[in-house]
């Protein structure tokens, strides 16, 4: 309710309670702002979305998390195996059976094929990429990430049998005309973490976020029809005063509130769910398809990875589709599944498919990664949009414009990076 006075104002109003508008709602309310949430869908989160159908618990979204991103530290994650499982060449290699961390260690498990040589040399790549400063990675030459491929000093076949596809799914990008640097920053992390999924389903993460927030702060079902410096007003409540505006929506739904900000291309994503009689790959490893075979750029036993995800004793199988999804959808996942499986899938129950045209900002290059988030003294925008387009990006363009705001009202900031992994925990 917005009924008390109290209610009606506050020193920042956030408009969006996805992963930026929650860690910049935390990052204020630790340095004493008093803060308002309104968030238009009836849930929190964004695109880290997750729907309920017969005990199955099915994201909408296909993005990868990393255990390196900051805000996850201490998250309840569930890992996928250390490896991956790439298919090339009409076969299922097995590409990682390490068992703990370590970027070296984790490369020559996961180098393409028995070659030692070319072990030797993704480990040493990867090694490299863990090691080496944001700062640096900033500064090196921006092309396409996939003209950048063929000159990291790798054999053929580990690009094309292992970095293009991992990549692709990584930036949700097929054709990878990401930049370069956006593509070394998703490697590194890749590199220096483990690939995971909140327990429970996507949305998990940031329903806590939001339960970690002082009562009160988040405010679902509230549309905000205009919004400026000093006030927004909303179709439910009518105006809310506030000192400061942060609109943390995605970037057409910024731009509507903020005409003038530029609207990005964006990568579509479908994610198909299916059930199946009997698990087609008893581990919780990735799988990725490096001969391109179908839509399906890489696919899990999700019930595996994070058994909470679906009723005992059923299994669940999730893939992801990048780029515009074809006709008969469904006869074209379970034809390409049945070879990436090695099984039959004619009795695959088909749970869910959910497709955003709008679901990851592109990044082509020349791209800027820590794009402004202060538009003005009291007005501010976050987002993956004005970042890198991924749930870390998100967590850290959040964190950015809260520093701002607190610069301008001239308050300490108490803020500290475990406060988000507490409250992630």
């Amino acid at each position: 309710m917005l009924s008390s006075a109290r209610a009606r104002h506050a020193d920042v109003v956030i408009v969006g309670a996805g992963i930026a508008g929650l860690s910049a709602a935390h990052q204020l309310t630790s340095a004493g702002a008093t803060v308002s949430v309104l968030e238009a869908a009836p849930h929190v989160g964004g695109r880290m979305a997750t729907a309920h159908v017969d005990g199955f618990r099915l994201d909408r979204t296909g993005q990868l998390l990393s255990t390196s991103y900051p805000g996850l530290d201490s998250a309840d994650l569930r890992l996928f195996q250390p490896g991956i499982l790439v298919h090339s060449d009409g076969r299922l290699h097995r590409t990682g059976d390490a068992s703990r961390g370590g970027a070296l260690t984790r490369a020559r498990a996961i180098a393409s094929g028995p070659r030692p040589l070319d072990q030797a040399r993704l480990g040493a790549a990867l090694a490299r990429l863990a090691a080496t400063p944001t700062a640096r990675l900033l500064a090196r030459p921006e092309r396409p990430a996939l003209d950048t491929l063929a000159g990291r000093g790798l054999p053929a076949r580990t690009v094309s049998g292992f970095l293009r596809p991992l990549l692709s799914a990584l930036l949700s990008d097929p054709d990878l005309t990401t930049s370069s640097r956006c593509a070394d920053l998703a490697l590194r992390g890749f590199a220096r973490g483990r690939l995971c999924v909140p327990a429970g389903g996507a949305a998990t993460l940031p329903e806590r976020l939001a339960a970690a927030l002082p009562p009160g702060t988040v405010k679902t079902g509230v549309h905000v029809k205009d919004a400026s410096i000093s006030k927004v007003v909303t179709a439910e409540h009518g105006e809310l005063s506030c000192r400061c505006l942060v609109v943390a929506t995605g970037a057409r739904a910024a731009a509507e509130l903020l005409p003038g900000l530029r609207v990005p291309a964006f990568h579509p994503v479908t994610v198909v769910h299916h059930t199946a009689p009997a698990v087609p790959l008893p581990d919780a490893a990735l799988v990725l398809d490096a001969d391109r075979t179908g839509p399906v750029s890489h696919s899990a036993v999700m019930s595996e990875v994070d058994p909470s995800r679906a009723p005992r004793g059923r299994v669940l199988i999730s893939s992801t589709v990048l780029g515009a999804p074809p006709d008969r959808l469904d006869q074209r996942v379970r034809s390409q599944l049945a070879g990436l499986y090695g099984t039959a899938t004619d009795d695959w129950e088909l749970l869910d498919v959910h497709h955003d045209p709008e679901a990851v900002p592109a990044m082509p290059p020349p791209h800027d990664p820590r794009r402004p988030v202060r538009l003005l003294g009291g007005l501010y925008v976050c987002g993956d949009h004005r970042d890198t387009s991924t749930v870390e990006g998100a967590f850290r363009s959040g964190r950015r414009a809260a520093e701002a705001v607190l610069r301008d009202l001239g308050i300490a900031p108490a803020y500290r990076e475990a406060a988000v992994s507490a409250a992630a925990a």
